[in-house]
């Protein structure tokens, strides 16, 4: 747990790994105000941008695909499988969401 030093505020200035004479309080890692000093949100956080990652890689396998540099067959099996799901689910979802259609609506 890191010891804080707090500004005339109330905000955190400084973490520090151990007590000095103007940081005596200790706060646990997860704290809301330690995580705020660092900068965490819930945006940030290796669940969402792992989710970002994967559909850019998806989009990159798609792209190396219709140029002809990788067939969907060169890559494992299980990994064909995810890939075939997230794509169905993908086609599933935004039909589902195209409320308009093809047809121009005026």
């Amino acid at each position: 747990m890191p010891f804080i030093r707090r500004s005339p505020d109330g905000n955190i200035s400084a973490l520090l790994p151990s007590p000095t004479a103007d940081a005596q309080e200790e706060l646990p890692a997860d704290h809301p105000d330690v995580l705020a000093f660092v900068g965490y949100t819930p945006e940030n956080t290796f669940n969402s941008l792992d989710a970002e990652f994967i559909r850019v890689l998806e989009d990159v396998i798609d792209a190396l695909i219709v140029k002809g540099i990788l067939r969907v067959t060169d890559l494992p099996h299980d990994a064909q499988r995810k890939l075939s799901a997230r794509k169905g689910l993908r086609r599933r979802l935004h039909d589902a969401l195209d409320l308009l259609g093809d047809k121009d609506v005026l």
